[in-house]
């Protein structure tokens, strides 16, 4: 029989052909399994790397000047668009610092990990730890953020959707998830069209306003709705912009670098030469992203939108340039929601990474760790996914709810990736080093500034959640690798260890007379076991004495005891069987051997008593207790896949509910000193 082809029914209903529906379903979903040797031909040229690592930087341009207006605006009204262009110039200034700094990180490490992989090897184990959740927070955050502002641009052209946000960011989320389950290089080619495509509309949309602006034929927005909105603000603004204010205005700005980090995390998904491709693709990310922030502020200082509840800035300028019913300006809101929605995609490609290198280490669920058929950590992937989808639902999809939640673990991140790359050339002293320590010093002290910024000025608007939740990822991280160290440390063979002498005793359970009962039992005695118990549980005196009268017809071996549970309740007789045999010996291991119908069809599948399944849960963690089960294949015809008649008795698939290994076999019955087999 073909190894892994039997299946019980706790890993899924085996069908004709020797598939699964959830196998069905995933090749369906998914996509055929990629091998390993193809893994080459999934990595990424620039073109797509731009899409796939550096969506999220580049979308920053749809709202990060919107973010700043909406600080300054409520205390000065128009007056607040004179700090605008200063703010953003600083910001853009800072962008080619951090830019700079990651450069020297993608050639310093080009196996990924970024600020994680900086400071666990310069800065020590807290200091990766604090550096690895503040980027998985970044992540989850950056899906949440990106979501619900493409969905805003979405309601913002068509309002009637406003009721449906959360479910919307919701199915984005989704899509996005299956997406990159298939693999990145698929994930890519979805992304390529919408990234260019928003690129493209952003560079019609400035140069059409500076045109428009420059030959004086585009004037300040002066419809209702943008005068409604100045009206209101002429009468509620509180009076001016305070230092305060500003700097609360520079941190919400300054969330145009999330997403500058993730090449350095994901260099190992371009094509070799993977560090000068990786690092050429974050200077065309820069300069994108640069180009855009500052020009996107430049012309909302000359046009003074003002967003409302179902206008951005952008769409509002779109608008007011290519005209609020143009092709134009559909195109240009639809481009906005899909680099939007799909920003998240760097997130999608970074998150499982940096989890799979601190399961690696030990510091998350080992599970993060192995990668999918597609290639990829399809773990990690999912995870992401659902805590996205529940920051969404909390905060109602809003996206001005989620952003005060977004700069610190983005200049947690920054600070410390560049604070161990400092100290990395003050170690190595490579060539040239000085120059490259003062950019990564630079970078250090300009991020510190900022995030202290950022908790000083927004800590009462949301950025104290992102303080204290790093705190407990880093306890968290420490606790699970704690419990890791601490399994290793107890399985660990000490120079002394002897193996103990266990006897052995094997209980056949059915609850009727039938084939897969003598087949269980052929099992049973080729394990060569010291004592054979054969329980029956059935339901009522009747049914007892045909299992009395059959086995003494089939002549079966064993000590057989017959137990009558008008409940049909396996576990309670299994239970009392199996403390009678630990007060007989205490030191047994104790195997039950049930046989498992498999059918041809998952339906047929259901309509049968799930036993094996329940006393496997019952019994997991009974120490000294293994449960076996011997398949049955009662289909209507014999499966080609698995390649054995219904008649065939099948190899066992035991499975271990203890905390122990079974005992070593022998040729003689008595002889337990011998090696396992």
């Amino acid at each position: 029989m073909r190894a892994g082809a039997a299946r019980s029914v706790a890993e899924g209903p085996t069908e004709a052909g020797g598939y699964t529906m959830y196998s069905s379903f995933k090749r369906l979903v998914v996509g055929p399994p990629l091998s390993i040797r193809e893994e080459e031909s999934e990595r990424l040229g620039k073109p797509t790397g731009l899409a796939v690592f550096a969506s999220d930087a580049i979308s920053s341009t749809a709202y990060a000047t919107q973010q700043i207006l909406g600080v300054l605006v409520p205390f000065a009204g128009l007056a607040a668009l004179s700090y605008l262009v200063p703010i953003s110039l600083v910001v853009v200034v800072l962008l080619g610092v951090v830019t700079l700094s990651y450069r020297q990180t993608v050639f310093a490490y080009p196996t990924g990990g970024g600020s994680y992989v900086v400071s666990r090897e310069n800065l020590g184990v807290n200091a990766a730890l604090v550096a690895g959740a503040s980027l998985l927070v970044d992540y989850v955050l950056t899906v949440a953020v990106s979501v619900s502002a493409g969905v805003a641009a979405v309601i913002a052209a068509i309002p009637d959707l406003a009721p449906h946000r959360v479910s919307l960011c919701l199915i984005a989320i989704g899509g996005m998830m299956f997406a990159n389950l298939r693999g990145l290089r698929a994930s890519g080619k979805v992304f390529v069209g919408p990234t260019y495509a928003y690129v493209v509309m952003l560079a019609l949309l400035l140069l059409a306003g500076a045109y428009g602006v420059f030959t004086g034929s585009l004037q300040a927005i002066h419809d209702p709705a943008t005068e409604a909105a100045r009206a209101d603000l002429a009468s509620t603004a509180a009076g001016g912009v305070t230092f305060i204010v500003l700097l609360r205005a520079f941190s919400s700005g300054a969330v145009a670098l999330t997403g500058v980090e993730a090449i350095s995390n994901g260099v190992p998904a371009f094509r070799k030469p993977a560090p000068n491709n990786a690092a050429l693709t974050m200077l065309f990310m820069a300069l994108i992203l640069g180009g855009g922030f500052f020009g996107v502020s430049w012309l909302t200082d000359r046009l003074q939108p003002i967003p409302t509840d179902t206008q951005t800035v952008l769409s509002s300028m779109g608008g007011a340039v290519f005209g609020s019913s143009s092709v134009l300006f559909y195109l240009l809101q639809v481009s906005t929601f899909a680099i939007l929605t799909l920003a998240a995609n760097t997130s999608f490609a970074d998150f499982p990474r940096v989890s799979s290198i601190m399961a690696r280490d030990g510091y998350l669920p080992r599970q993060l760790m192995d990668r999918g058929d597609r290639l990829v950590y399809s773990n990690g992937i999912i995870l992401l996914a659902l805590v996205a989808g529940l920051l969404i639902v909390v905060f109602h999809g809003d996206t001005d709810l989620l952003v005060p939640l977004y700069a610190i673990g983005v200049f947690t991140a920054f600070t410390l990736s560049q604070t161990g790359m400092v100290v990395r050339h003050w170690k190595r002293r490579e060539s040239g080093w000085p120059l490259r320590l003062a950019i990564n010093a630079v970078g250090a002290v300009t991020t510190l500034v900022v995030l202290g910024v950022v908790a000083v000025s927004k800590f009462t608007y949301g950025a104290w959640i992102p303080l204290v939740l790093i705190p407990v990822l880093v306890l968290l991280f420490l606790r699970i690798h704690t419990h890791y160290q601490r399994v290793l440390d107890r399985l660990a063979i000490p120079d002394d260890y002897v193996v103990g002498r266990h006897s052995d005793t094997v209980v056949v359970l059915f609850d009727r007379m039938h084939r897969g009962v003598l087949d269980a039992l052929t099992y049973a005695r080729s394990l060569r076991p010291q004592r054979l118990e054969c329980l029956a549980v059935v339901a009522d005196e009747s049914a007892a004495d045909d299992v009395r009268r059959e086995w003494a017809r089939r002549e079966a071996p064993g000590d057989l005891r017959v137990t009558v549970a008008p409940t049909h309740d396996l576990i309670e007789p299994v239970l009392a069987l199996l403390d009678e045999l630990d007060r007989d010996d205490p030191d047994e291991i104790v195997t039950i051997v049930m046989a498992e119908y498999v059918l041809s069809h998952w339906w047929a599948q259901m309509l049968h008593n799930q036993n094996v399944v329940m006393l496997r849960a019952r019994l997991h963690l009974r120490p000294n207790t293994v449960v076996a089960a011997v398949p049955i294949f009662v289909g209507e015809t014999p499966n080609p896949d698995v390649g054995i008649e219904p008649t065939t008795r099948p190899a066992p698939r035991p499975t271990r509910g203890a905390s122990e290994p079974p005992p070593p076999r022998s040729a003689k019955a008595n002889d337990i000193d011998t090696p396992p087999r």
